[in-house]
This record gives C-alpha cells, sequence and structure tokens, in this order.
C-alpha cells in the first residue's frame, strides 16, 4: 500500500515559496509543489495568474471572515476541495469550464447533503 506513496516523484512534496501581492502589501506562501500545481490548474481555468487567484482567494476570505489565520493551510484544503469536488463530479474535469461559471451555492449545498449521509453511515 504505502509503496504507491513512498514511490511517487519526491519534487511533489517539496516545498516552494513564492511571492506574491495581497491587499496592498508582499508577502511569501510556501507550499509543496503538488498544490501550487493544483492552484495554477485552478487559476487557469479561470484565465488568471497564480498571483491573480491567491490575491483574489485572500481578499475574499478576508471579507467574508474578517482574517486570515493560515493562508497556507487554507490553500492547501482548496486544493483538497477543488480535487474532491471533481471527484464527486461537481467540478467537471473539462478544464475549459470556468469555476466562476458553476453554480456555488448548489454544489455547497449537495456537498453538505453528501456529508450529512457519511455522518449516518457512521452512526
Amino acid at each position: 500500500m504505502c509503496k504507491l506513496f513512498i514511490d511517487a516523484d519526491q519534487r511533489l512534496w517539496q516545498t516552494r515559496l513564492k511571492s506574491v501581492r495581497m491587499s496592498g502589501y508582499a508577502t511569501s506562501v510556501r507550499l509543496e509543489n503538488f498544490y501550487w500545481r493544483v492552484l495554477e490548474e485552478i487559476a487557469g481555468r479561470d484565465g488568471m495568474s497564480l498571483p491573480q487567484l491567491l490575491a483574489r482567494l485572500h481578499e475574499e476570505l478576508l471579507l467574508a471572515h474578517g482574517e486570515v489565520e493560515n493562508f497556507a493551510s487554507f490553500l492547501r484544503v482548496c486544493c483538497g476541495r477543488y480535487l474532491t469536488l471533481q471527484l464527486e463530479g461537481d467540478v467537471p474535469r473539462d478544464l475549459a469550464t470556468s469555476i466562476r461559471s458553476l453554480d456555488a451555492d448548489a454544489i455547497l449545498a449537495r456537498e453538505a447533503r453528501r456529508g450529512l449521509s457519511r455522518r449516518r453511515e457512521l452512526v
């Protein structure tokens, strides 16, 4: 079982530091290469550069929650959710479909229903 993960390309879990400008200030974000690849895919779907995507996520997170406690962790979770939503069929695998064109409210509602039914299965 572990060989599938252990023998994967080591570059996937190597970290890379990227500098970006968010909310008028320059900062750096350190993530594993795997996550940078997923974020680049997400950005490309909506015709954005990676720095544009990071700035937009940061700005919208601030507006929604008033603070950004751990932006790198938030980005990792975004990547995991994006991949999970693709597996569930909520986000098309066709990269020509933009993320902004999707019905976020409907996707979140389906995701919540799936989560509720999974919790019931555990009981």
